[in-house]
């Protein structure tokens, strides 16, 4: 039989009991924050899965810094579609 490759769902969900006594130290939103940060790594569970790094918290990681940078890149459109009509007055 060969060896059963572990779900990066699962690799995620090991990763955050890991940290359960960090994440238990942090107030209520920051809490909420941190959960944040898997939640965005599970939107990319076939990407992660696909990649499978050696150190699959490397992936947690990325999978965040492209959420917030979406995040970032949709708060500077908006940003600039406000000057643009506030210029336009």
């Amino acid at each position: 039989m060969g060896r059963t490759v572990q779900t990066f769902t699962s690799i995620i969900d090991s990763e955050v009991a890991s940290w359960a006594k960090f994440r238990r130290g942090l107030r209520k939103e920051d809490q909420e924050v941190f959960d944040g940060i898997f939640r965005a790594a599970k939107r990319h569970l076939a990407e992660n899965f696909y990649a499978m790094r050696p150190i699959p918290f490397e992936s947690i990681i990325v999978s965040a810094m492209l959420e917030q940078q979406k995040e970032i890149n949709a708060l500077r459109a908006e940003l600039a579609r406000f000057r643009e009509e506030r210029q336009a007055r």
